[in-house]
């Protein structure tokens, strides 16, 4: 088959590492009183969003980015940690060592995972499928956690792998498999497409890959834009992206637009902060810190502003929050606004994320 031949010209061996509930399993390993409990790391009960939640707390429906006040509501005896970057750092560090022993084509995706390139390796391993079950002894024999891995010839297919046998486990979608695999998963379970896009293929008839193939190119890219290559080219089992090592991100950021334009500065405040919710989970989940918060608004005549305050410090959350505020009551907002959107620059470089695939928006229920 012509298309399955341009995917394997080249045979990679790629593996995806993904830490199981990385933040909370820390948490449990300093704590031995919280092992074999539900438990979440970020906010309380009161407020805030949860950047990590235990197996045990998956147990109750809880998980990342829920509103930490639904999630004391699912679970009236769960605990809240408080997050300790210093500590997921520090383990990250020992983590990607352990990486290094076996590849320089590490490229990081934040503190818990990361794609490495094994085609040739330290080792002179021929079996990645052996790599990866070594690289996850070695983590739990040097850190006490438990990592789950994904092995397959592309970046996309490693990713969906590492998530077919968690926690504790590891899968390996050969190439003469990936197409047949691929057709039967759930649109939803694709890497890359979010809830708001899963719903608009199935509103079209895709619940699956086999249903996603039976469309055209032509279709796809009048219906998706640019990705739609992407989505005609996945299916098919053909990602040529290599890995990163040394991609360098520049910002971070997360926005929504609105079905109804924002007219009062009071709608504006209220629609702003889950935004800002979105963007501390994201920073809590790549380690990094920014000195440069910037406010962005697309006015209903679709031009945009951009509003940016620099710091002397790395933002924490509450100075974040405060200066989001500032921004936006820094002059009057002159047309009803149908974007709002929170983005942080000025990342601390030396101990920067590298990112992979495109920022994506918020999946908020009235886009």
């Amino acid at each position: 088959m012509e298309k399955s031949t341009q995917a394997t010209e080249r045979i990679r061996k790629i593996i995806h590492v993904d830490m199981d509930a990385f933040y909370a399993s820390v948490e449990q390993l300093d704590h031995p009183e919280w092992r074999g409990k539900p438990l979440v790391v970020g906010g309380n009960a009161a407020r805030g969003v949860v950047a990590a939640a235990s197996y045990e707390a998956r147990k109750f429906g809880i998980h990342s980015a829920m509103s930490s006040v639904l999630a004391a509501r699912k679970c009236p005896h769960l605990i809240f940690a408080r997050h300790r970057f210093d500590r997921y750092k520090e383990l990250s560090s020992q983590i990607r060592e352990i990486f290094y022993e076996y590849t320089d084509l590490v490229e990081p995706l934040s503190l818990d995972e990361a794609f490495l390139d094994v085609t040739e390796n330290k080792k002179g391993l021929k079996s990645a499928i052996l790599i990866a079950r070594q690289i996850r002894e070695k983590i739990k024999e040097k850190t006490g956690l438990n990592a789950s891995a994904g092995v397959s010839y592309n970046k996309f297919l490693a990713k969906i792998a590492s998530d077919l046998n968690k926690p504790n486990g590891q899968a390996v979608i050969l190439p003469e498999e990936a197409e047949d695999f691929l057709e039967k998963l759930p649109i939803g379970k694709f890497f890359g497409i979010g809830k708001v896009t899963a719903e608009k293929m199935q509103s079209l008839g895709i619940h699956n890959g086999q249903d996603l193939k039976e469309f055209s190119l032509q279709f796809l890219t009048k219906k998706f834009g640019k990705s739609g290559l992407h989505y005609f080219n996945i299916v098919r089992g053909i990602h040529l992206s290599e890995v990163q090592p040394n991609r360098i991100r520049k910002s971070l950021s997360a926005e929504n637009t609105f079905e109804k334009d924002l007219i009062s500065l009071d709608e504006m405040e209220e629609n702003l902060y889950p935004i800002f919710e979105e963007v501390i989970r994201r920073i809590e989940k790549s380690g990094i810190k920014g000195r440069t918060i910037s406010l962005k608004l697309k006015y209903a005549d679709f031009t945009l502003q951009t509003r940016s305050k620099t710091l002397e410090q790395y933002a924490d959350t509450d100075q974040i929050w405060q200066v989001s505020l500032e921004l936006l009551h820094q002059e009057e907002i002159p047309k009803p606004v149908r974007l709002l959107g929170l983005g942080l620059s000025n990342l601390n470089i030396t101990e920067e994320q590298v990112h992979f695939g495109e920022q994506l928006k918020i999946p908020f229920h009235n886009k």
